[in-house]
């Protein structure tokens, strides 16, 4: 792990120092569990309670908040940032271990026939019309179809399965376990979690008017996701049954997500863990989905929108609008309603008084 002082994060991180220069940090930890020789941050009123008793060495902490965090003896370091949150999100980066090569090797090793810049792991199955760039590195067990394209300095782990004619973009981390399937596009800097599926199909039956059941629709579509995605470990993404389900640059979707076919997803939109969102849904930029919600398929949700936690919606969503509920609606129409009902209780029992 890596040492600075913490006049040296200070500057780092472009906060004003309040006490001692010199100290040394060697980690992070949150304010509850740090120990000395560690930083800790301050970016909301309820852990300020918490400073003093903290043993940490140093503290970053919002601007807001810098009248309600001293320390009495001078001996912790204290540097204020405009937000802890995010001075916090760059001192992660600065303490970082560096990434596994586990499976992956050597970028110096120069094993891949097509590109003497790039490694492939020998136990890796790469079709020769396959395209890597400089300093790809294909791990153990790996699978690239033909006429894929790797780009510059992407890593794949082991066992991840590129098929036929897709492409991943350059500086691309793609973790263990991840498959993606045929004619599928992946832009740059995106990071794939464990056991991400990427074009599957997409779920259309159709009842056979024959009698025989379930028949399936093709899907013959594709994905095409943008830069700067990252997709949790255990999400889906599947194709359209015509043309793409998109998503677009700066998305983020956490764990064990469902994107169905033909959705679209503009730029910077969230989705947090067990979202669902079904056929054909429109998601305009910055849009935030809660965990566990659920989206109708055909439905429109606006640029900027926020769906609260476990919502299911059945209609459109105006851009900035926020619901919660099932069927979700307006929020403050639904906390209204859950006021007027814990109510209830109390206007029965004075009915009843006032009839007896």
């Amino acid at each position: 792990m890596s040492t600075f002082t913490t006049q040296r994060l200070a500057e780092l991180v472009s906060g004003e120092l309040k006490g001692p220069p010199e100290l040394s940090i060697t980690g992070v930890e949150q304010v509850e569990l740090a120990q000395p020789g560690q930083l800790t941050f301050i970016g909301n009123e309820k852990y300020v309670k918490l400073w003093p008793a903290c043993r940490a060495s140093a503290a970053l902490v919002s601007r807001s908040l810098a009248s309600q965090v001293v320390d009495a003896n001078g001996s912790r370091a204290i540097i204020v940032v405009g937000n802890a949150d995010i001075a916090m999100a760059a001192a992660l980066e600065l303490f970082a271990p560096p990434r596994p090569i586990g499976g992956v090797g050597s970028p110096a090793a120069a094993l891949a026939p097509a590109n003497p810049l790039a490694f492939v792991h020998p136990t890796a199955v790469v079709d020769p019309s396959a395209r890597l760039g400089d300093g790809a590195r294909i791990g153990a067990n790996c699978v690239v179809g033909p006429r894929v394209t790797i780009g510059p300095r992407t890593v794949l782990y082991p066992n991840v399965v590129v098929l036929d004619d897709s492409a991943i973009g350059a500086d691309g981390l793609i973790w263990p376990g991840v498959v993606v399937r045929d004619r599928c596009t992946i832009g740059d800097r995106c990071i794939i979690h464990p056991n991400v599926s990427i074009g599957a199909d997409g779920f259309g039956f159709r009842p056979d008017p024959k009698g025989g059941g379930l028949l399936k629709i093709p899907q013959i579509g594709t994905v095409e996701i943008g830069n700067d995605v990252e997709i949790g470990a255990g999400s889906c993404v599947d194709r359209g049954k015509f043309s793409a389900t998109l998503i677009g640059d700066g998305c983020k979707i956490d764990n064990l997500c469902q994107i169905a076919h033909n959705c679209r997803l503009g730029r910077c939109v969230i989705l947090a863990g067990c979202a669902s969102v079904a056929g054909s849904v429109t998601i305009g930029d910055g849009a935030m989905l809660g965990g566990c919600c659920s989206i109708a398929d055909h439905i429109t949700i606006g640029a900027g929108a926020k769906i609260v936690a476990t919502s299911a919606v059945m209609r459109d969503v105006a851009p900035g609008e926020k619901v919660a509920g099932a069927p979700a609606r307006e929020s403050r129409q639904l906390f209204r309603e859950i006021a007027a009902l814990a109510k209830l209780p109390d206007a029965l029992k004075e009915m009843r008084k006032q009839r007896d």
